[in-house]
């Protein structure tokens, strides 16, 4: 199935129904007064994030959700019956918004929460709510409330405790494959990887967590050059980012001084709260250098960007510096809260009986 981190769709909750005016009309019962009911409350249209999806592209098909309207208030003092909501089931990690406000509606980070996004509207009242000392036989009725109706952007934001970001052929998409079962695709040519992969890596005394791979940024990418500003919002979930750049780059392509550079202007570009996270700076294809080169580029590299950071030197080909890298990474993060930051409470009707699966209702 082809990954998907974007889609919208509209959701439309179910009107209230009507109040009833009626009276009561029984042989013997003379003046039996008014006896119409209220009507039901429409339905409300809920997301429910489910564990077993990892994409959005269901919603390509399908982007029309409604509940069902309230029934109307009857006589003999009878509740019109209330409308049946709708749950649509989307990959944890989804940001609702509203389309065009840009307003966050719903944030799911925890499998099984539930948010409603679009309230059902309350019941009309019946004819005997207006009933009083002055007023025996009121004639009056209120119609129930319109439903909510919004149009939602969704997206998809990976849940990883670590995010690999760098410029193309900085060898994460290479090292990912070396440190965890996730199969990438690796190549020698630039923007080899067009989507996020996600890779379980088990460091050494059973510890695992889980690493992401972003496709390369380019320079620009903050302004919307290239693949990788699509897929920025990815990292803001993670705990920690591994800053990659390759340490023997062609001759044809930025030293690496250059590159740590621009990376960290894109990113401070693009979110100043990314800077505030823990980042560490790992050099890459260290195998294709002695030692002496190596420390020498090392050691210009750290004078000219004055890193501050842990630094790590890695060889995904032999395998070289990985053990250590992951074991830190392991550590690092036992230390640090699970839960992402400021996750949103539970809606307060999650403790209801869940809504039916999604039947397609006409309105």
């Amino acid at each position: 199935m082809k990954f998907v981190d974007e889609a919208w769709i509209k959701v439309i909750a179910g009107d209230g129904g009507s109040g009833c005016v009626s009276f009561r009309r029984e042989k013997y019962i003379p003046r039996g007064g008014p006896d119409g009911g209220d009507g039901g409350d429409g339905g409300s249209v809920y997301l429910i994030a489910d564990h077993g999806l990892n994409t959005l592209s269901d919603f390509r098909q399908q982007r029309r959700y409604a509940a069902e309207r309230g029934q109307n208030g009857m006589g003999r003092n009878s509740s019109g019956r209330k409308g049946a909501d709708v749950a649509i089931a989307v990959p944890v990690g989804t940001v609702a918004k509203d389309r065009h406000t840009d307003e966050i509606i719903a944030d799911l980070v925890r499998p099984g929460q539930r948010i409603c996004v679009a309230r059902g509207g309350f019941h009309g009242l019946g004819n005997t709510r207006f009933k009083s000392s002055v007023n025996r036989a009121p004639r009056k009725a209120t119609p129930g409330t319109r439903g909510e109706m919004r149009e939602l952007q969704l997206e998809l934001r990976l849940l990883a405790d670590v995010g690999l970001i760098g410029f193309p052929n900085a060898g994460k998409s290479t090292l990912i494959r070396a440190v965890s079962a996730a199969k990438p695709k690796v190549a020698d040519y630039p923007f080899t990887t067009l989507q996020p992969s996600l890779g379980v890596v088990r460091a050494a005394g059973g510890q695992t967590f889980v690493m992401a791979d972003i496709p390369g940024l380019i320079r620009g990418a903050a302004d919307g050059a290239g693949l990788g500003i699509r897929f920025l919002k990815h990292v803001a979930r993670t705990r920690l980012l591994l800053h990659l750049v390759d340490i023997a780059p062609a001759a044809s392509e930025p030293t690496p001084e250059a590159a740590c550079k621009a990376l960290i202007g894109e990113l401070a570009q693009y979110d100043q709260a990314l800077m505030r996270y823990e980042r560490w700076l790992v050099l890459t294809k260290c195998d294709l250098l002695d030692h002496d080169a190596r420390q020498a580029r090392r050691a210009a590299l750290l004078h000219d960007t004055g890193w501050q950071g842990p630094v790590y030197e890695v060889s995904a080909i032999t395998g070289a510096g990985l053990a250590p890298l992951m074991q830190a990474v392991a550590h690092h993060l036992a230390a640090q809260p699970s839960a992402p930051a400021d996750a949103p409470a539970d809606d307060d009707s999650a403790e209801r009986a869940p809504p039916p699966v999604y039947d397609p209702l006409s309105r």
